[in-house]
């Protein structure tokens, strides 16, 4: 059985050389992350350029995510690099443009002039990724300083991320910095856009003013998960970034947000990646723990299209291991996934849009009629999209002739793609369909295949006509 879950790699230092690429796809990287919050423009384009050559050296089309970083709030750097802060020590937190000058554990930089006068007194503020935690005292605005009182004490390091699990509506204007790096990003050509710390749609809708890219909400504010809806609809996927969600929420609470956010994104039919800390101790160990293996098997099984890896590829031990298992895990996962259950309850239909009936049909004509695979022409991914989210038990092979479009594909579960040349006759598309998928090897003479397209053809988001066909 081939893998039909998808698997995402960051690349960093442990894996960015040409021979390890190489070794990372052909052991099942399907989506390469570039993480912009590390490294400069530059840096990543010739990451990006050598996960192209490696992608064509294994003859596997390969996406390249790339994840901006966001409004994330930093403290400045600290004498020593440390701080000790104790219960009932008190913090003075000053804005500071670049967030460069040196602090102790009495007085800290923060990268945002405007937090005193975005938040007020009682408000929670958490460092260390949550292990330390304060709470407001005082805010002096005009002097860009906020007084805190340490509550759970413990070590602070330079640069940490300063997190605020109350709704900040002035968050600092780092859109244009993240609007300059998407320039870069498109430049290089990457396929895919993820956008940190989304609060609510209008965040998402800002930026497709200005890309035709793909979107990833990532979903790790409590203000994300409650309006979850609008965002899942104005965006393109979703992902559950359970670092700073698990920091924000109640650490109990992040199973039944990740279980929502999974569910919500089915019933849109967007593609969602599950994130952060799935093989963690693959870091240093060439296995993983067994909750850790549980924790990738659930998460499929609750309908996940991709799983992630962070550091587990940008600076572990083992890259190339932490995907083989993660393939692995997926594959035994899916020998036992809910695929009729999927098929009838997993997406919510959209009475407005042919494309979901047809989607959802092509899927019952599976099992109905016992067909080999399902074939899907399409020039934007959405044709495929749709079908994926069906989670059929048969292939689904997507044709396009957009290079852009089969390496997006990539991250739909269960898609394989494949370039052919464009036409504007239905007849000639599904014949053309046929003979690709038998020449490419994906389909034997004389099966029965189902296959998905558009009237008229030639043109994107008119899926309305499924066929059955021997190949």
């Amino acid at each position: 059985m081939t893998r039909r879950t998808k698997i995402v790699a960051t690349i960093g230092p442990a894996s960015g050389d040409n021979e390890t690429l190489v070794r990372m796809i052909e052991a099942g990287m399907d989506v390469a992350r570039l993480n912009f919050s590390h490294g400069t423009p530059e840096e990543h384009a010739a990451t990006c350029a050598r996960i192209r050559t490696a992608a064509d050296r294994a003859d596997r089309p390969v996406a390249v995510l790339q994840d901006l970083p966001g409004p994330k709030l930093r403290i400045g750097p600290l004498r020593e690099g440390l701080a000790e802060l104790s219960v009932g020590d008190r913090v003075t937190f000053v804005g500071d443009d670049g967030g460069d000058t040196e602090g102790d554990a009495h007085r800290m930089a923060i990268n945002w002039p405007e937090l005193a006068s975005a938040i007020g007194p009682n408000e929670e503020l958490y460092l260390a990724d949550g292990a330390v935690r304060l709470r407001v005292e005082a805010v002096r605005p005009e002097q860009r300083e906020v007084d805190a009182l340490v509550r759970v004490g413990g070590t602070v390091a330079s640069r940490q991320g300063l997190n605020i699990p109350g709704e900040v509506d002035e968050f600092p204007a780092v859109f244009e910095d993240d609007l300059a790096l998407l320039q870069a990003g498109e430049k290089m050509g990457v396929d895919l856009v993820a956008l940190s710390f989304v609060q609510r749609a209008e965040d998402v809708k800002q930026f497709r003013a200005h890309t035709r890219i793909p979107l990833i909400a990532k979903i790790e504010k409590p203000q994300a998960v409650q309006r979850l809806e609008a965002i899942v609809e104005a965006s393109d996927c979703v992902m559950v970034a359970r670092g700073d969600l698990g920091i924000e929420l109640e650490i109990e609470d992040v199973p039944l947000a990740q279980k929502r956010i999974i569910a919500l994104a089915g019933r849109r039919a967007r593609p969602v990646i599950t994130a952060t800390q799935m093989l963690d101790s693959m870091i240093t160990s060439s296995r993983p723990t067994r909750a850790e293996v549980t924790d990738v098997f659930n998460a499929i099984l609750d309908g996940t299209d991709a799983v992630m890896l962070s550091q587990e590829t940008a600076v572990g031990q083992h890259p190339v291991g932490a995907v083989k298992m993660m393939s692995a895990i997926a594959e035994r996962a899916e020998s036992v996934a809910p695929y009729e259950e999927w098929n009838e309850k997993r997406v919510e239909r959209d009475a407005r849009d042919p494309a979901y009936t047809i989607a959802h049909n092509a899927c019952e004509a599976v099992r109905q009629l016992n067909l080999a695979a399902l074939v899907v022409p399409t020039l934007s991914g959405r044709s495929a999209r749709l079908v994926s989210a069906h989670r059929p038990k048969v292939p689904i092979y997507a044709l396009s002739p957009g290079k852009e479009t089969v390496r997006r594909c990539s991250l739909m579960w269960g898609v394989r793609a494949s370039r052919m040349r464009r036409h504007e006759v239905t007849e000639e598309l599904i014949h053309d369909a046929v003979r690709r998928v038998v020449e490419l090897g994906w389909v034997k003479r004389g099966e029965r295949i189902g296959i998905t397209a558009g009237l008229p053809s030639g043109r994107p988001g008119t899926t309305s006509m499924f066929q059955v066909q021997e190949a």
